[in-house]
């Protein structure tokens, strides 16, 4: 090996100014896509492993690979004043928004949370707004919220409607998540404009490493035999693409486009996983999804126009 900082520096160099926008959307919508499948996969995995164990195992297990991935890529190392922000992604995307949506759903059906991820786009520009430097103008907060509230209208409206709505624990929880995730893709997206896409998550996964490994193999199920295959796939899964691949594509994204941009295709990803509910789970996916999913669609662009004004 030749020089041990080229792969990295390959995969997170940056493109010309007028390509970086378009690039940042295409990184984002692979990783949206990615985790459009994390919800209905994790309802799938709650059918036989706790919800702790679940959150826990697929960080320690992506962990170890991050780490094999950083000895044999050796990208740019962090330095110490990058600590506080990796800490604050292995909070929030390695630990919080798994963990606290994973409690939430075993109360709930996964369309109802999948509908709180349609909030992770205002969350993600807020902090990008606060953490980022990011300053969008009042056009794209605009479309943001129209895209926010077509989602929650959707979502909201017909318990409200009977007369029968209200607030439940999951629901706070996965307002929580929404909170922390958001949070974190700020400070990831930060983070991958120096140390590039793919080193970010996997610097948090190691530094989450030394506590993740000991509390899953406590949390270990004690009739692991008894688990059937289908949650053992949804661990693979939420593992390897949930937590790995997908944040590979989305921190370059965010890195390349900007993070209150490239963050509003987020408001799309709750209708990828009503098509992911729909096909593993059978959860029935109606006009009003498709409606409002158009709705979303014009949201969207009308932010990434706007963004692309700043």
């Amino acid at each position: 090996m030749t020089d041990t900082t080229a792969a990295p520096a390959t995969i997170a160099a940056p493109l010309s100014p007028a390509r970086q926008p378009a690039a940042g959307f295409v990184y984002g919508l692979v990783g949206v896509i990615i985790f459009s499948g994390s919800l209905p996969v994790t309802k799938i995995g709650l059918s036989g492993l706790d919800a702790s164990f679940l959150s826990l195992a697929r960080a320690a297990i992506a962990g170890v690979i991050a780490l094999g991935l950083l000895a044999a890529l050796r990208p740019r190392r962090p330095t110490w004043r990058d600590i506080p922000a990796l800490a604050v992604v292995a909070g929030g995307a390695v630990v919080g928004f798994p963990l606290l949506s994973a409690l939430a759903m075993r109360s709930m059906p996964s369309t109802h949370a999948i509908v709180f991820s349609g909030l992770l786009p205002i969350s993600t520009a807020v902090f990008g707004a606060l953490r980022g430097g990011d300053r969008p103008r009042a056009a794209f907060w605009l479309f943001s919220c129209g895209g926010a509230v077509a989602i929650a209208t959707y979502a909201l409206a017909p318990a409200i409607l009977a007369g029968g709505f209200r607030l439940a624990p999951g629901d706070g929880l996965m307002v929580l998540a929404v909170a922390v995730c958001g949070l974190a893709y700020a400070e990831g997206a930060r983070l991958s404009r120096h140390l590039g896409g793919w080193p970010v998550i996997c610097w948090a996964l190691v530094l989450s490493l030394p506590l993740m490994a000991p509390l899953a193999w406590t949390t270990f199920p004690a009739d692991w035999q008894a688990v059937p295959m289908p949650a053992w796939l949804a661990l693979g899964y939420v593992t390897l693409f949930s937590m790995l691949i997908g944040f590979f594509f989305w921190y370059h994204g965010l890195g390349l486009g900007g993070t209150a941009a490239v963050g509003q295709i987020q408001l799309l990803q709750p209708f990828c996983s009503f098509g992911v509910a729909a096909l593993l789970l059978g959860e029935p996916v109606g006009p009003a999804v498709l409606g409002t999913a158009l709705v979303v669609v014009l949201c969207v662009a009308g932010a990434r126009r706007a963004a692309r004004r700043l």
